[in-house]
C-alpha cells in the first residue's frame, strides 16, 4: 500500500514535464535511466493523504527506499550500494525527483546518505560493514551530529569533549538542530579531543542510539516538519573503534561529507522549484482573470518565464558541482558552495512567484505552493546558509590569487 504522508493534495497533470535538463553531458544513460523509474516509483509509492505521526512515517519512507533498492545511492557498491563509492550525480538525481513529490520523502532518503556519509568516506571495514548494508537496506536509521547551540555556522566553536577514558571514549555535551533525532539508530558525532586548537582538534564518532548517556533532551517543532531535535551527552562512553578516521581528523571529514551531500540539497532546491513551476503554469492556463486566461497577462509571462530561467541557471550549476566531483575527482568547493547558494536562493524566488500565482489560495494550508513555501525556507540555512556560502566562495576565490612576496 502506498505510504501516507503530508504533501501537496494533487500533483499537476503531466509530473515533471519538462525533462531536457536530463539530456546535458553531465549526466549520462544510467541518471537518465534512474530519473525515469524513480519518478515512476515517486508517483505510484507517495499517496495523497495526510499522515500526522511524521516519525513513523519516516521511517516506513526508508524502508520502502531501502526495500526498493532507492538507498543503494548512499554507499559504495562493497555494501550494497550503486556505484563503487558514492556518485554525487545520482544522489542529486534522486533528490531532485522526491522533492518534487515530498520534501518529507526527500528528506528520509538525504538522511539516509549525509548520516552515514561519514563511515563511507573515514569509516574502517568493520565500521563500514557493521552500518553501512543496513542503511542501504532501509533498516537502520542514520544522523549526522554537528551543530551545537553555539556552533552552527562556525564549527569549530563546537564545544562537545570527548575524553579518551581506557579503551573507551567518554562524550559529554550538547548537539542541536538534529535531523532524525529521537528515530535515528546510530549518530555520527563530532567532538573535541584537544590534539590542536580549533578545527584541529575535532574527531568524529559513531555512537548508537541505544549508548547509555545519551539523550534526547527534546524535540523541535518546525514549519515544514522533520524530525529534529537535541542530543545531550553526560558520561556517554563508547569503545575505542567507535572512533571514525584518526583523532583530530573530525573537522575534515565532515567539511568533505558536506561538500558531497550540500550540492543534493541544491538538488532538493531544483525538485521544489520545478513543482512550484509547474503548479503555476496549472494555475496559468485554467484561471481566467478580466475575460481571460490568466496567462495572457503579459505579467504572468515574465513571471514564468523569470521562473523558468533561474531553475535552469540553477540546474547548471548543482550538475556542474556534482561533475566536478564525480569526473574530475575534485572536492569542487566552490562550485558545492555556488550551487547550493544560488539553487535555494532562486529555488525561494519561484516558490514565492508561484505562491503570488495563487492569490489568495497560494496561502491556504495545504496547498502544493503553501507547502512548497514551508520547505524550500530552511534550506537557505541547514548544511551552511547562503551566508556561509559566500564567504566560502570568497575564499576560494582569493586562494587562487598569491601577491607577489616583498621584494620578489
Amino acid at each position: 500500500m502506498p505510504i501516507a504522508i503530508a504533501r501537496p493534495a494533487a500533483p499537476p497533470e503531466n509530473p515533471m514535464p519538462d525533462r531536457s535538463h536530463y539530456a546535458w553531458p553531465f549526466l549520462d544513460d544510467a541518471h537518465r535511466e534512474q530519473a525515469r523509474a524513480l519518478e515512476q516509483w515517486a508517483a505510484t509509492r507517495l499517496a495523497d493523504e495526510h499522515e500526522p505521526d511524521v516519525d513513523a512515517a519516516c521511517r516506513q519512507l526508508v524502508a520502502d527506499l531501502g526495500r526498493d533498492g532507492w538507498l543503494r545511492y548512499c554507499a559504495g557498491k562493497a555494501w550494497g550500494g550503486a556505484f563503487d563509492s558514492i556518485d554525487t550525480r545520482s544522489l542529486c538525481v534522486a533528490r531532485e525527483t522526491l522533492a518534487w513529490h515530498s520534501g518529507l520523502a526527500d528528506f528520509a532518503f538525504a538522511m539516509q546518505g549525509l548520516g552515514s556519509g561519514s563511515i563511507s568516506l573515514a569509516g574502517t571495514e568493520a565500521q563500514q560493514r557493521r552500518y553501512l548494508p543496513d542503511v542501504v537496506a532501509g533498516r537502520k536509521l542514520a544522523a549526522f551530529a554537528l551543530s551545537e547551540p553555539d556552533a552552527g555556522s562556525d564549527v569549530a566553536a563546537l564545544s562537545t569533549t570527548a575524553t579518551r577514558d581506557g579503551a573507551h571514549w567518554m562524550l559529554d555535551g550538547c548537539k542541536t538542530w538534529i535531523s532524525n533525532a529521537g528515530i535515528a539508530d546510530f549518530y555520527c558525532v563530532f567532538a573535541r579531543t584537544g590534539e590542536a586548537p580549533g578545527s584541529r582538534g575535532i574527531s568524529a564518532f559513531v555512537v548508537d542510539a541505544a549508548t547509555p548517556g545519551l539523550e534526547v533532551s527534546d524535540r523541535i517543532p518546525v514549519m515544514a516538519p522533520h524530525p529534529l531535535g537535541t542530543l545531550r551527552f553526560s558520561g556517554c562512553r563508547v569503545p575505542a573503534d567507535a572512533l571514525l578516521g584518526a583523532p583530530g581528523e573530525g573537522f575534515k571529514i565532515a567539511m568533505r561529507n558536506l561538500d558531497i551531500f550540500r550540492t543534493s540539497v541544491a538538488a532538493a532546491a531544483l525538485g521544489f522549484a520545478r513543482r512550484a513551476l509547474d503548479e503555476a503554469l496549472g494555475r496559468a492556463t485554467r484561471r481566467r482573470m478580466l475575460g481571460q486566461m490568466l496567462a495572457d497577462f503579459q505579467l504572468t509571462q515574465a513571471a514564468l518565464a523569470d521562473m523558468a530561467t533561474g531553475i535552469d541557471a540553477a540546474a547548471l550549476l548543482t550538475y556542474r558541482a556534482a561533475w566536478v566531483r564525480d569526473r574530475l575527482g575534485e572536492r569542487g568547493t566552490r562550485e558545492v558552495a555556488m550551487a547550493k547558494m544560488v539553487a535555494t536562493e532562486t529555488a525561494q524566488q519561484v516558490i514565492d512567484k508561484a505562491v503570488q500565482l495563487f492569490g489568495g489560495l497560494g496561502v491556504k494550508s495545504g496547498m502544493a505552493v503553501e507547502l512548497l513555501y514551508r520547505e524550500i525556507r530552511p534550506l537557505r540555512i541547514y548544511e551552511g546558509a547562503t551566508e556561509v556560502q559566500k564567504l566560502i566562495i570568497g575564499r576560494e576565490l582569493l586562494r587562487q590569487f598569491e601577491p607577489p612576496k616583498a621584494g620578489g
